[in-house]
């Protein structure tokens, strides 16, 4: 057999089982079980068909049937393949690859941040072609009130740590004779409901002069902010409205590395 021959036959797989997937991700999104002819309908193929498929899944223990109701869902294999799936995913690791494209697409400089022992921590920096004069780089912590990274954590990551650091910076804040962010609770409560509502923040100016910047976060697969996607650049190229080219490919970044992780807008 000539090697194209053997490529193309590798290349083949078998096709029962990618006909029998749709079955699969129907329960796996519906979540919970479903009576054979409503998830036959919305598989996209005839009861009949979708029992046979069913009887193998359940074999394998890809799916389950309820004995009493008769309603079939994802079976103790499903969920021991979900599970070390969830243990291989590392979420620098699946963003990385998509934090350069990211970079490419909007032609400016795009970071990710962690919450780190310290608060937001960049661990990823791509400069633009035509980089932005900040002092910012791998390893810099960022202001939680008044950095587009440090806000997004503000409005979507839970933690009592969290809440300390953004207590200490209220503080410094009110003292300030020229604050950058917020001075009282009641301020801050207001802006990250905008950016909830948003799902994404934004800042203009207010850490670097000039520069205006967005930052949406990326969540796992039990809805827990893993980190931070950000753009920045010069307000020139950049503006600070929501609908822009950059805050737009940013939120679809992270719902891209969101459901890679496993996060579904359910969670």
């Amino acid at each position: 057999m000539l090697a194209e021959e053997k490529d193309e036959d590798s290349r083949q797989g078998i096709q029962s089982i990618e006909v029998g997937m749709p079955l699969l991700r129907v329960l796996a999104d519906h979540g919970a079980p479903m009576m054979l002819r409503d998830l036959a309908k919305a598989a996209g193929m005839p009861a009949a068909k979708a029992h046979r498929y069913l009887v193998s899944f359940i074999r394998t223990g890809l799916v389950t049937q309820d004995r009493v109701s008769g309603r079939y869902d994802l079976g103790h294999f499903s969920l021991d393949l979900g599970l070390a799936s969830l243990a291989r995913l590392d979420a620098v690791r699946v963003a990385t690859p998509v934090l350069d494209a990211l970079a490419e697409e909007i032609g400016e400089t795009v970071a990710m941040a962690v919450w780190g022992n310290m608060g937001p921590t960049i661990v990823r920096w791509v400069e633009s072609r035509r980089p932005v004069n900040v002092n910012l780089r791998t390893g810099a912590v960022m202001p939680l009130l008044h950095s587009a990274i440090g806000l997004c954590f503000a409005s979507f990551f839970d933690s009592p740590q969290l809440q300390r650091r953004v207590d200490e910076e209220l503080v410094i804040n009110a003292r300030s004779e020229e604050p950058r962010g917020p001075v009282t609770s009641a301020q801050l409560d207001e802006l990250t409901a905008d950016f909830r509502k948003h799902g994404m923040s934004r800042v203009a100016g207010s850490l670097i002069p000039g520069i205006n910047a967005f930052c949406a976060p990326v969540f796992n697969h039990d809805g827990k902010m893993a980190l931070a996607i950000a753009g920045l650049g010069p307000a020139g190229l950049v503006p600070p409205h929501w609908n822009g080219s950059m805050p737009k490919a940013i939120r679809a970044t992270a719902l891209d590395i969101s459901r890679q992780m496993g996060w579904r807008a359910t969670a």
